[in-house]
């Protein structure tokens, strides 16, 4: 059929190519020329196909136009087509067409190539962004600029600049080709961030160019065309009802005519399954949400599957190892022991995720885990009870401990201790400590029961020996005391603390004896009965930056040096943190005390009131203000005040504190407020996720005869 098609073709031609080269050489060409074939007049030319056997061919055609077509099996196929060798006419054209515009190709056989199958569309690499003059996998180093137009007005340019890949090329590349790369990502970016925030119509083009005012640098144009914002048309619930009704409705924070934001919607969402389980709700699941979208109002018809589960309430607490090779730290007694809950209570997640953090206090696990398990035992008030199951791996229960500072007037101290939190479960702990300093040295020995018999009590006994050498006085000192306490820990910040207890106290200490006109050394035997309330507001235990906190220490005391001499220490304390930005606070401190019903000289000099040093007026050293005795050291007295004000300025894990500190020590019971000695300096904080490291430097203002010129202080956290 090629040959037919060919032969026709050709003959066909036989006409237009002379007379196309009769125009091409503008003259006519003779007949009987060399190359030249006479045409033959239209009476004169054989028909290629002789008009009857061409009619015969014909198909015949029905005069119903809207008849059936024919079936396709009863085409005939012709297998083998006749092939027309071509006429005179043809050759002639052929050599015509050769001389005047070279060979023509000839039509072989298909070449094997065309017998392969086509590349698939998907693997088709069509990058529209070619730039002229540019390789784009030419490894030569491009840099570009890129350009943002449209997003800024819905408020998505900054999130954007965020996540861009352009952006974070920072204008450099290996090639053109990567530049083209980080374009196309970036339309997704800027298609995804627009429907993250209800507009689903939106579009992102990119384009990269060369720069006209800089041809060696490329152009990256993202064209963003947000389009209508989707809002919410409705939302349902699809939902068992709960008890009391509405409580979904009440969590999820959506309503109609919101922007379908995705943010938004998964935020409101998380709502409903925080607050379902504290309200008897523990095992609700959200299935997945259907939004259906409507293109002409621009709308969403939102839906939320719920599987709302089994009102519930709380029962009992078990635990259990939480592995073959775990081992428990103590039993659900002591468990049930740090719960807030009782039987029969409804649940809130509230509360377990208190007794968790509780276990997690206690430092005696590795790990531990609270599941709330459905028993299908039904309660009283009509829920259903759940069990507790408390799943436990107990720790290293030995610490070892270190603390180091230096205060001026007070020396080098180094402190340290080694505890075993769980040697008497539940929570018996023993801790042996030493100080050892230039003029501290100590060792002590304690006992702590933590939460002895209910949530966070703590009951300790204390066995201690001490040697003091500080300018006031000198002193060798046994303790044996006792506490029960309520205290706040860096985990668990209370608002309202308390502890009371007792002391008895032999030291043997040297004073000014005034009777005698010189230094004397005396012992005495002390009873006291000490308690301590404090109410902190403040958000943080080392660092806080807002809120205030009270403190109040009141001692009972008896001293007995030959006569009993009873007496009553209190101290009162207040501190402030206001902070005025997020990187500057501003704290102040005030301390009151006094020392009524005994003489200042028949105390015994380590239960004066002093002040000075790093956490009382610095600038000067430990224990420096006040009245001196005739030898010129510092004999304390029976009343003080002090004031403190400090800006904290943090930058980074850095801070910088100017300060200025107040204070006086008084031989009156009363505190005077005449002849305030000020210290003021500045300080340096490094801040750790223990608390901060403070290093103070200090003077005193209108200094004295044999007073320092500069006090350094260094210690772990803030002054005050």
């Amino acid at each position: 059929m090629r040959a037919v098609w060919v032969a026709a073709i050709a003959s066909a031609a036989v006409l237009p190519g002379a007379a196309w080269a009769q125009d091409a050489t503008g003259q006519e060409a003779e007949a009987g020329a060399p190359g030249q074939v006479a045409p033959e007049s239209p009476q004169d030319a054989e028909p290629i196909i002789p008009e009857s056997e061409f009619e015969e061919a014909l198909p015949e055609i029905s005069g119903d136009l809207y008849a059936p077509l024919e079936p396709i099996d009863r085409f005939e196929v012709v297998e083998d087509t006749q092939v027309v060798e071509p006429t005179e006419a043809a050759d002639a054209m052929d050599r015509t067409l050769e001389g005047e515009i070279g060979t023509l190709p000839v039509v072989a056989d298909e070449a094997p190539e065309f017998a392969e199958p086509l590349t698939p569309l998907a693997e088709f690499e069509v990058d529209p962004r070619e730039i002229e003059g540019v390789d784009p996998a030419e490894e030569v180093e491009v840099r570009y600029a890129t350009v943002v137009e449209g997003l800024e007005q819905v408020g998505l340019l900054d999130r954007f600049e965020d996540l861009s890949a352009l952006e974070e090329g920072d204008g450099e590349a290996a090639n053109a080709a990567m530049v083209a790369a980080r374009a196309r990502e970036d339309e997704n970016l800027a298609t995804r961030l627009l429907q993250a925030e209800g507009y689903y119509d939106g579009t992102a083009t990119a384009s990269v160019v060369q720069d006209p005012e800089q041809p060696s640098r490329l152009r990256v144009r993202l064209n963003v065309e947000p389009g209508p914002l989707y809002r919410l048309g409705s939302v349902r619930i699809d939902s068992a009802p709960t008890e009391p009704p509405g409580l979904i409705d009440e969590a999820l924070p959506l309503e109609a005519g919101d922007p379908i934001d995705a943010v938004r919607v998964k935020a409101a969402e998380a709502n409903v399954s925080l607050r379902l389980p504290q309200q008897g709700y523990p095992f609700i699941e959200l299935l997945e949400r259907d939004i259906l979208l409507d293109g002409e109002t621009h709308t969403g018809a939102y839906t939320l599957p719920v599987n709302l589960g089994p009102r519930v309430s709380f029962n009992g607490i078990s635990t259990e190892p939480a592995s073959e090779e775990s081992e428990l730290a103590f039993g659900a007694e002591h468990v049930r022991t740090l719960a807030r809950f009782e039987r029969g209570e409804l649940y809130d997640s509230r509360k377990v995720d208190d007794l968790r953090e509780a276990l997690i206090a206690t430092g005696l696990f590795s790990t531990v885990s609270v599941e709330a398990q459905r028993t299908g035992e039904e309660a009283p008030n009509g829920t259903e009870y759940v069990h507790l199951l408390v799943r436990q791996d107990a720790g290293p229960p030995r610490t070892l401990a270190a603390e180091a500072g230096y205060n001026t007037g007070q020396g080098l101290r180094v402190e340290g201790s080694w505890t075993h939190r769980n040697l008497f479960p539940p929570e018996g702990a023993l801790i042996a400590g030493g100080v050892a300093g230039t003029q501290e040295q100590g060792l002590s020995l304690v006992f702590r029961r933590s939460n002895a018999g209910r949530r966070d009590r703590t009951v300790s006994l204390r066995l201690e020996a001490n040697h003091s050498d500080y300018e006031a006085f000198e002193s060798y000192t046994g303790t044996f005391a006792g506490r029960i306490a309520f205290e706040s820990t860096p985990i668990w910040q209370k608002r309202w603390t308390y502890y009371y207890g007792f002391e008895i106290v032999g030291t043997n200490e040297d004073r000014y004896n005034f009777d005698l006109g010189r230094r004397d050394r005396g012992t005495w035997l002390i009873g006291a009965l000490p308690a301590f309330v404090g109410f902190d507001t403040s958000d943080d235990l080392l660092n806080p930056t807002r809120g205030f906190r009270i403190k109040l220490n009141v001692s009972p005391e008896t001293s007995v040096r030959g006569a009993a001499r009873p007496y009553a220490r209190v101290l009162l304390e207040g501190t402030a943190y206001y902070p005025v930005s997020d990187d500057l606070v501003i704290a102040g401190r005030a301390r009151v005390g006094t020392i009524p019903g005994i003489e200042r000289n028949d105390l015994p000099p380590s239960r004066r009131m002093y002040a000075g040093g790093g956490g009382s007026v610095r600038g000067f050293g430990y224990q420096e203000l006040g009245p001196l005795a005739p030898d010129g050291r510092p004999i304390g007295g029976r009343s003080l005040n002090e004031f403190s004000l400090e800006a904290r300025y943090r930058f980074g894990n850095f801070g910088i504190v100017p300060f200025v500190d107040a204070g006086q020590v008084y031989e009156t019971i009363y505190p005077q407020g005449q002849d305030l000695r000020f210290g003021v300096g500045i300080g340096g904080r490094f801040y750790t996720n223990f608390g901060p490291l403070r290093v103070d430097v200090a003077t005193p203002l209108n200094r004295r005869e044999g007073e320092p010129k500069v006090a350094l202080y260094i210690s772990i956290g803030q002054a005050f």
